[in-house]
């Protein structure tokens, strides 16, 4: 193999390696993306768990108090 044939194959292998980071960098930031919006969609659950948690305490009193 002549050194023209391994600086040709050098250069298709760097190539493939920074389409290769490309697509890594790409898929990395979609996953950051995907990542923060379960975050946010988690804290909005919790606020959602913690308004029916108080409710259901309220409950729990009214119901204490009936049973007295």
């Amino acid at each position: 193999m002549t050194i023209d044939e391994r600086l040709d194959r050098l250069v298709e292998r760097h190539e493939a390696l920074t389409l290769s980071v490309e697509l890594h960098d790409k898929q990395i930031g979609e996953l950051t993306t995907l990542v923060t919006d379960i975050s946010h969609g988690i804290a909005r659950l919790l606020h959602v768990v913690e308004a029916h948690e108080q409710r259901l305490d309220s409950h729990e009193h009214r119901i204490d108090r009936l049973e007295q």
